[in-house]
């Protein structure tokens, strides 16, 4: 394996490599949630990740704990990434996973460095930073207390209930700073997702979680996606969809067509093989000019999904953009404290 070179990028100088492969230490569990799962615990020396300038993506910084996923979302655009490692992008990707075991308190050194200047950052933007890993190595309750001691805005997207674990963090933070939260849904057909999303949390148990957090007076957006062409995209469909969305009390509703990229595209192609045949073809076709659907059909989804949600009393939002959770009133005597924009 090429741990030398584990970036996240697949382009990492030997001399700043994040760790070395004396630094790697292989770990099986015998509880029946982490059977026939490797970790491969790490001990990272930069836990703080620029996106690359051609990324379409909104945000500049991101941190990422682990990598690799049980989540096992067949579409998941990420496991190319673990090809950069030697390791399998298929069934590898879902059962090997990289845990940076150090992140918390690298984070919070990183933060504390007169280098930086306190932008955004993004989590859960490539692999799940509430996967089901994070229920034994508890990262995140450090990561967020660096975040909020430094005030420094971030947000987080998640199919996972265990971010309700962290809900008093969430709230501290929100009283310094800008926090920005999402879960992913993008659809809530039962037998889709249990073929395409297996190891994730039920769509109804993800909008469990919005739930709570507005009961809680924290305003979570869903980002629906990803809308699967041709077997999640039937009108009747997205309808289902965007009301149990808004009657999650979700705070707004971005749909997002799925995308193939290289290391996506030949797993998800392997699974339309074995689970629907008929439409390899329609794929082929739709997926000819590259990773992205045709701009035709993303449009026509996402005017479908924005009339569905104003119907249902929901506004979209700009694509990436982050959630604002509410900051609590202030005693007249103190001083609010100021909210830094994120996007």
């Amino acid at each position: 394996m090429r741990w030398d070179n584990l970036g996240d990028t697949p382009a990492v100088p030997a001399d700043i490599a994040l760790f070395g492969t004396d630094a790697v230490t292989t770990r099986t569990f015998d509880a029946p949630e982490f059977r026939g799962i490797t970790f491969h615990e790490v001990r990272a020396r930069s836990i703080l990740n620029r996106v690359p300038g051609a990324s379409r993506m909104p945000f500049e910084w991101t941190v990422n704990p682990y990598r690799g996923c049980t989540h096992a979302c067949v579409y998941c655009f990420a496991r190319k990434t673990h090809s950069y490692l030697d390791l399998d992008t298929g069934l590898g990707f879902d059962s090997q996973i990289v845990v940076k075991t150090n992140a918390p308190e690298l984070l919070a050194r990183q933060l504390a460095s007169a280098r930086w200047q306190g932008a955004h950052i993004a989590m859960g933007t490539n692999v799940d930073c509430y996967q089901r890993a994070e229920g034994r190595y508890r990262l995140m309750p450090g990561i967020l207390t660096a975040l909020r001691d430094r005030a420094n805005p971030f947000s987080i997207l998640t199919k996972g209930t265990l971010i309700l674990r962290d809900l008093e963090l969430l709230t501290q933070a929100a009283r310094v700073t800008e926090v920005g939260i999402s879960v992913s849904v993008g659809f809530t057909d039962q037998e889709l997702w249990r073929t395409i999303e297996p190891g994730t949390p039920s769509p109804q148990r993800r909008l469990d979680v919005v739930r709570t957090l507005g009961e809680h007076g924290i305003d979570c957006g869903v980002l629906m996606a990803p809308v699967v062409p041709f077997l999640g995209d039937r009108p009747e469909q997205l309808r289902a969809t965007v009301r149990a969305i808004a009657e999650a009390g979700a705070s707004s509703v971005t749909p997002l067509v799925l995308h193939l990229r290289p290391g996506a595209r030949e797993w998800f192609t392997a699974w339309l093989r074995a689970h629907h045949p008929g439409l390899v073809g329609r794929y082929e076709r739709m997926y000819a000019d590259g990773a992205y659907a045709p701009t035709w059909y993303q449009r026509r989804i996402t005017r479908q999904v924005h009339e569905l949600a104003a119907e249902f009393g929901i506004g979209p939002a700009h694509r990436g953009a982050a959630r604002r959770i509410p900051v609590p009133e202030r005693p007249a005597t103190a001083a609010a404290p100021e909210q830094l924009t994120l996007l």
